[in-house]
Formats: C-alpha cells, sequence, structure tokens
C-alpha cells in the first residue's frame, strides 16, 4: 500500500527540514542489503548524528529543490538511501566504513553546499579528521606556546635550587 498525499507531504517536509541543518548529503544504493545490515546501519548513524532515511526518490527530487543540495537530483536513481549529515566528515566515515564490510552498500555520490561529490570525493572525505580531531589538534597547538613558557621559567628557580645544593654539598666535602 502506498503513502498517501498527507504522509508524502509530511515526508518531504521532515527531509527538508533536514537538509536546512545539513552540510552533507551522501547517496548511496542498498539494493540487497538485509534488514538487520540497515538497522545496524541506523544505530551507528544515529550515534554519529546522522539523519538516515530511505525515499523515494520523486520524494527526495522534491525535498532537495530549492536547497543548497539540488544538483544532487542527478544522482537519484535506484534504491537509495540518503545519510544527512551536519558534520561532513562524520557521514562520510561512517557510511564508507559500512560499505567497507557491506558489499551491497555502494556509495553512490554525495552533496555539500552547492557542489556535488562522486562516490571517490565521498571516500577522500571519509579519511579527513574529524571536526572533533582538528579541534583537539587546534588547542594543542595553542597549547604548545604557554606550556613551553611555563617550563622555561620553572627551570630559573629551579636551576637556583640545584645550585645552592652543589654548593651545600661542596661546603660539607670541604669540612670532611
Amino acid at each position: 500500500m502506498g503513502l498517501s498525499l498527507e504522509q508524502k507531504q509530511a515526508a518531504v517536509a521532515e527531509v527538508a527540514a533536514q537538509l536546512g541543518e545539513a552540510q552533507a548529503v551522501i547517496v548511496a544504493e542498498y539494493r540487497g542489503l538485509g534488514v538487520g545490515a540497515m538497522t545496524g546501519l541506523r544505530a551507528k548513524a544515529r550515534v554519529s548524528g546522522i539523519y538516515l532515511r530511505v525515499l523515494k526518490n520523486t520524494l527526495a527530487r522534491r525535498a532537495v529543490a530549492g536547497t543548497r543540495f539540488e544538483k544532487l537530483s542527478e544522482q537519484m536513481s535506484g534504491p537509495l538511501v540518503y545519510g544527512i549529515a551536519r558534520d561532513p566528515v562524520a557521514g562520510a566515515k561512517v557510511l564508507a566504513d559500512f560499505a567497507k564490510d557491506n558489499e551491497r552498500f555502494v556509495i553512490r555520490g554525495g552533496a555539500m553546499a552547492n557542489t556535488l561529490m562522486s562516490a571517490k570525493d565521498v571516500k577522500v572525505l571519509a579519511t579527513m579528521p574529524s571536526r572533533a580531531e582538528l579541534l583537539a589538534k587546534l588547542v594543542g597547538t595553542m597549547q604548545a606556546p604557554i606550556a613551553k613558557l611555563a617550563r622555561t621559567l620553572n627551570e630559573i628557580p629551579g636551576k637556583f635550587v640545584r645550585t645552592l645544593a652543589a654548593l651545600r654539598d661542596a661546603k660539607e666535602e670541604a669540612a670532611t
């Protein structure tokens, strides 16, 4: 039984709302994939903050119409799952990792703001460090000069204490 007009409109509105907040959309073909595998993929996607949706291509075309992902409609053919991600790298990583483990799950392409990506581009995006990793590196880089300054400032009194200890030891040796 097909969807009613209200259900179709609700699905298009829901996907369009997700697209408004998204940074990337990744499209993959899932033909022949079991329910258990798809359930596992949905769980991984949910943890990573990815909105995963299987939708008829005509409804998906209506959802992307007028958005910055409109060019994606060129890649919409066949049974597709749409991964809509706020973090493009996280979305690409989850779907690319799943594709490595399941040969029936094939990434067809994707889109970032007004840019169409091929399957190869999505795989390259998946190899990039995530936002969290980049922020950690930035904090480490910013923190390094401060830590070096603290070690340098700490070395001055330490050197003074070691000099006094050496003087004390020398006087004790001279006295004995």
